[in-house]
């Protein structure tokens, strides 16, 4: 019970790093994800201690589960009824820690934060995502390439987990160098400035709003980004496509579909699945096609749209939310990651473009040399909590977001808010919002009201619960400005919350 789970099984990390990208996807292509699925769940009633009392509290016996159908009605897994039922080392293969070596924390975002072991035999799977980036949108297998990692280094899955499928690539032989500044702007800019000039593109991986941020203090120190043939990975929040351009005019980005990728990844699973340029050109388009994404998606924001390897990591969809099936340290069956998102075929989204007018690559605005990966696609809209109500509306950060990602605001705002709903002297219920002034800036005349009457127009435009539900004389929202860094709605060093109840 005590074998590591990797030297059970060959060693994927070893594969990985001698098998072409092309390679392992085609073998992953002429593979039956249901059988994989199957497989997974057999040695885990066999090796994980855990998962057969699991089973047995559910009322489950593990010999009638012989078929994917039979796979689709097994309970689902959550943080409170398996994560915080049975201690960590019952979740892992064999009973015990033996078959890890690094050590992840969730954010705890909700609850109790959680450990996470896993082992290097099974980041392969999160490496071929990182590599499909790297080669499919940077050509980094082309060019020399200055990996800057900006996420913060620690217990936290973004930073150690970047950095370290980083360097399977480069020991896979890209010309790949890897730098670990962590989320310090004056390291990050040093490095930029002694370093970039080395290589033919340099790659800043972090959370969206502190890559923005590092991009504007570099401006604003007379950094000119453009030199650094500068491309971007992002993790860890859904953004708008007007805020892709907002920065993509910043760098010197020209073409938006191949400068920057947007990873979704979990503590829990790793990373599930990573933007193409398909996905991005697709996305782009709909953001431009508001009726069109709602009849895709079936809301008025748009989610993040990725694509993924079912082999690596399986998704279904239970009542509108994510449910994940994938290997690791601790396997994951049937897992309820409380995402709000679905899941489309390759082929189902494709007609449904064609549906839409949509008949190739060049009605997307990609080049005809660009060869799309026929995987399936995963959108993602985040936890269900992260909105507030309005006069019975439902109202997401990612409708305030690109009211405030306007040309006119580029040099006032940072793009952090924080979405409420206050009552006012009268009783009323008014939208509140508090806005993040940039660095040095200070309010001025007609600011709010511009940006009040911006946001108003696009939550007309985009929510039709709020045109619909909210009396016009209150859906102008109330906005309030404040300076960088303010300690009550935007303290220095925390994830950033856009929503507060």
């Amino acid at each position: 019970m005590n074998t590591p789970q990797h030297d059970r099984h060959p060693n994927k990390l070893a594969h990985f790093l001698r098998t072409p990208l092309d390679t392992l996807l085609d073998e992953h292509a002429r593979t039956d994800p249901q059988q994989n699925l199957l497989a997974l769940f057999a040695r885990c009633v066999r090796d994980v201690p855990a998962y057969r009392p699991f089973l047995a509290r559910h009322g489950i016996d593990p010999a009638t589960i012989a078929s994917y159908q039979d796979f689709a009605r097994l309970p689902l897994m959550n943080k409170a009824n398996y994560m915080q039922a049975f201690a960590l080392a019952e979740r892992c293969f064999g009973g015990s820690l033996a078959g890890a070596d690094r050590i992840a924390v969730s954010s705890g975002s909700t609850g109790v934060p959680t450990f996470w072991p896993r082992s290097a035999h099974h980041e392969a799977d999160v490496a071929i995502r990182f590599e499909q980036v790297f080669r499919d949108s940077f050509s980094s297998h082309q060019r020399s390439t200055l990996a800057v990692v900006c996420f913060a280094l620690g217990n936290w899955v973004g930073g150690m987990f970047t950095t370290s499928c980083c360097w399977h690539l480069a020991n896979k032989g890209y010309p790949l160098l890897v730098a670990t500044p962590g989320n310090s702007k004056p390291e990050i800019l040093r490095i930029v400035r002694e370093l970039a000039g080395h290589f033919e593109q340099t790659v800043l991986l972090g959370y969206p709003p502190f890559v923005k941020d590092v991009i504007d203090a570099g401006l604003a120190e007379g950094l000119d980004w453009s030199r650094c043939n500068l491309k971007l990975v992002f993790a860890g929040e859904v953004f708008s496509e007007e805020w892709r351009s907002l920065v993509g005019q910043r760098t010197g980005s020209r073409a938006p579909c191949f400068d920057s990728a947007s990873l979704y990844g979990t503590a829990d699973g790793g990373v599930l699945g990573n933007e193409t340029p398909l996905s991005i050109a697709i996305r782009r388009w709909l953001a431009q096609q508001p009726q069109a994404a709602r009849e895709l998606f079936g809301e008025s924001r748009l989610p993040t749209l990725v694509q993924y390897d079912p082999c690596n990591r399986f998704f279904e969809v239970d009542n509108g939310t994510l449910v994940l099936s994938g290997e690791s340290s601790v396997p994951l069956l049937r897992y309820h990651i409380a995402d709000q998102g679905g899941v489309s075929s390759y082929d189902e989204l494709w007609q449904f473009l064609r549906d839409h007018g949509i008949n190739g690559l060049a009605d997307l605005d990609l080049p005809p040399t660009y060869q799309p990966r026929h995987l399936p696609f995963v959108h993602v809209f985040g936890r269900a909590d992260f909105t507030v109500s309005f006069y019975g509306a439902n109202i997401y950060p990612e409708n305030i977001t690109i009211g405030l990602e306007r040309p006119a605001f580029a040099s006032w705002l940072t793009g952090k808010f924080v979405l409420r709903v206050d009552e006012n002297q009268g009783g009323d219920k008014v939208l509140a919002i508090a806005v993040e002034l940039l660095p040095g800036v200070g309010p001025a005349p007609d600011m709010a009201a511009m940006i009040a009457d911006s946001v108003r127009h696009h939550l007309l435009r985009l929510n039709s619960e709020f045109a619909h539900y909210t009396p016009p004389e209150r859906q102008t929202p109330v906005i309030s400005l404040h300076d960088f860094g303010d300690p009550n709605f935007f303290p220095v060093g925390v994830k950033h919350r856009y929503t507060r109840q």
